[in-house]
């Protein structure tokens, strides 16, 4: 009897874990992928230092994937972010926590993690095959592909897990063309948007010409109640970072409404206002408001101005006031920053075209994975870990119908 054979299209993390799976389970495997190499963009989110997954208990953790949490839950506590450590202690690349909770290959990088896996895939018996453009299926059912040269060929398998990723960052391989093959079929998709993205601000001249580039460190935000402690980046056309991107979902969702939006940053979230004023009371009264909110507080030049920004120009003078500027500045948001720069895209196929094995239902044998899927979570290890997780669950899904089939074939007369 022939070894059963499986295609995952797509060679970022979860479709090289379906892969992993599927070969683990005895079936033949070729990995196939448009771009030149694989995990391109696990490269790239990779080089600032790969933050693999996070520590917190997994209740809280669950609780970052918003309304999609209870479709992820089973996949994630399959492979929740302890099974992610051990899976990379495996591939010889030894984990740590870090003093935030997110945890980190002790390399630090992708591409050891990258090499190892892909190195035990091929022991396994993996085929790669890049440069090659899934155009949809034929009428037969075969998988169509175009390659670098501009020849179609056709390829037939037992089963197919699709793992082609978001639409954020197109140059790495995620462009979310894929879309109007899954259109095609009725699949219901909701429209791609950035996630983990910046956000428009109408600096003045002289705030972005002087500061653009800088980060704040250690501050708390806050949008509609929901508040975060983390980092942000000024940027020449607005804001980014972690502490941003936590609250991007509520500011979108806003921005969309036509509503005024607007973030508070709390330039000093370990003090009260109360205690805040105390300190400015004690500031000599012959200094600018400047020089007492660096002698009192260290606030710098830029969270200054930050302050001006925000308050129109003029800082209060009355030190309750002043205290209360610092602990909510309020910077009005004017837009969110392109799809193509943000770091993960918000928008995919609806869990309700999937059953509980990631199978898409009007086309049974094909599996979905990853980003392709509607789901978003803030940076700190979440992304990763759950297309981590789904694209297990895919594989898994995937090595199940491959089961079923051949016990079909081998029943009973």
């Amino acid at each position: 009897m022939s070894e059963p054979q499986a295609i995952v299209i797509g060679a970022g993390p979860a479709g090289l874990m379906a892969a992993e799976v599927l070969l683990q389970g005895g079936v033949g495997v070729t990995i196939l992928d448009r771009m030149p190499s694989a995990g391109r963009k696990f490269l790239m989110a990779g080089r600032g230092g790969l933050n693999l997954t996070h520590s917190e208990p997994f209740e809280m953790f669950v609780g970052k994937y918003g309304a999609a949490c209870r479709h992820l839950i089973p996949a994630l506590s399959d492979f929740p972010p302890t099974g992610l450590r051990a899976w990379c202690e495996a591939l010889g690349q030894p984990t740590f926590i870090g003093s935030s909770g997110r945890i980190f290959p002790v390399a630090m990088k992708a591409s050891p993690l990258l090499r190892s896996w892909m190195a035990r895939l091929v022991d396994q018996g993996a085929k790669f095959s890049f440069r090659e453009t899934w155009l949809g299926w034929e009428d037969c059912g075969a998988l169509v592909f175009e390659n670098a040269r501009g020849d179609r060929h056709l390829i037939s398998s037992d089963a197919v897990v699709l793992a082609l990723g978001g639409a954020s960052w197109p140059r790495l391989g995620s462009d979310g063309l894929w879309s109007e093959h899954l259109r095609a079929l009725g699949v219901g998709i909701v429209p791609f948007e950035p996630a983990n993205g910046g956000f428009g601000v109408d600096w003045s001249d002289h705030f972005r010409d002087r500061f653009a580039g800088k980060p704040l460190k250690a501050v708390g935000l806050t949008f509609e109640g929901q508040s975060v402690a983390g980092e942000a980046m000024i940027t020449k056309t607005g804001l980014q970072g972690g502490g941003v991107y936590a609250l991007s979902h509520h500011l979108r969702e806003s921005l969309r409404r036509g509503s005024a939006t607007v973030l508070e940053i709390d330039l000093r979230p370990g003090m009260t206002a109360a205690e805040i004023a105390l300190r400015l009371a004690r500031a000599r009264s012959g200094d600018t408001i400047s020089n007492q909110l660096r002698k009192a507080l260290k606030l710098g030049a830029m969270e200054v101005a930050l302050m001006r920004e925000g308050s129109g120009g003029k800082l209060p003078t009355a030190t309750g006031e002043l205290a209360a500027a610092i602990k909510a500045v309020p910077i009005r948001l004017t837009g969110v920053q392109s799809l193509e720069r943000a770091i993960s895209s918000a928008g995919g196929v609806t869990f309700d075209a999937l059953d509980q094995d990631f199978m898409l239902a009007a086309r049974p044998g094909t599996f979905l994975a990853g980003e392709m899927l509607d789901w978003e979570a803030p940076t700190g290890g979440y992304l990763l870990q759950a297309c981590l997780a789904t694209g297990r669950a895919a594989g898994l899904g995937a090595l199940n119908y491959i089961r079923r089939g051949q016990d079909r074939r081998n029943g009973p007369a």
